[in-house]
């Protein structure tokens, strides 16, 4: 059995689009011409390497950047998109618990029912107890995981992961990793993960888009043929070691080309 499939036809809610981007900025050219749908309830992984424009789509899919052209199309509405960053942007003078709630009370929660939620999120990511820490107080895989909280107490439609493993040694990515495949299967969002890590791309995605150096076009698209979450021992399997590969030498031949 082959690693990857040709996409279907069938057709679920597109949840956002980016139709023939191109994004430059002084310095020239950044991204494309790019283009990418996501569809509700799919996890895509952009990999590629640095400086490919990966974050720029991410910003673009997020609504924090406008494309110099093309259109970008997002129907997740007011609140349902939240976007995990590399670093963990808590604020450092308030609670693990105020963090969490920060986005709830912006969007008129009252404060009593947000807090309540905030502490649920919370001890949805493993970190009950942990409500009244303050970040410096965090190791970097426990701000990781507020910031998801934090991310997910809104309940978003789109979820945008712009390389959130990457400060975090082995074993905490690995267990952030299988910790976001069961949000995910609770609530099945649709969710952009940006990397340049090959492994983490195959175990976390669906759907693998390679990108060529920048300015970022589509080297490849692959789909990861086997369930989500992960199988126990999926990282050893000879399907796992195959995605490896071909995304790999997708990506040896856009650098290349």
């Amino acid at each position: 059995m082959t690693a990857f499939a040709q996409m279907s036809g069938a057709q679920m809610a597109t949840v956002a689009a980016l139709q023939s981007v191109e994004v430059a900025y002084g310095r020239g050219p950044a991204l494309g011409p790019f283009s990418l749908r996501l569809e509700l309830g799919e996890i895509v992984a952009l990999v590629g390497p640095s400086g490919c424009g990966k974050s720029t789509a991410l910003r673009l899919l997020a609504g924090l950047e406008a494309p110099t052209r093309g259109e970008v199309l997002r129907t997740a509405g007011p609140g349902e998109t939240s976007v995990v960053f590399q670093a963990p942007t808590l604020m450092p003078w308030a609670t693990g618990l105020d963090n969490v709630a920060l986005p709830l009370e912006l969007a008129g929660v009252p404060r009593p029912q947000a807090r309540e939620r905030a502490a649920a999120a919370l001890a949805w990511v493993k970190l009950k107890g942990a409500e009244d820490a303050k970040p410096a107080q965090l190791s970097g895989g426990m701000a990781m995981r507020a910031s998801l909280a934090r991310a997910l107490v809104t309940g978003p439609r789109l979820l945008l992961l712009d390389e959130p493993f990457a400060a975090l040694d082995e074993i905490t990515r690995r267990d952030l990793a299988a910790d976001i495949h069961r949000l995910w299967a609770a609530a099945k969002p649709a969710i952009v993960f940006v990397t340049h890590n090959v492994e983490e791309a195959v175990f976390m995605a669906s759907r693998v888009l390679v990108m060529t150096p920048g300015p970022g076009r589509l080297q490849a698209e692959m789909r990861v043929d086997a369930p989500l979450p992960r199988p126990q021992g999926f990282r050893v399997s000879s399907l796992f070691r195959e995605a490896v590969e071909q995304v790999s030498a997708a990506l040896a031949e856009g650098m290349t080309a």
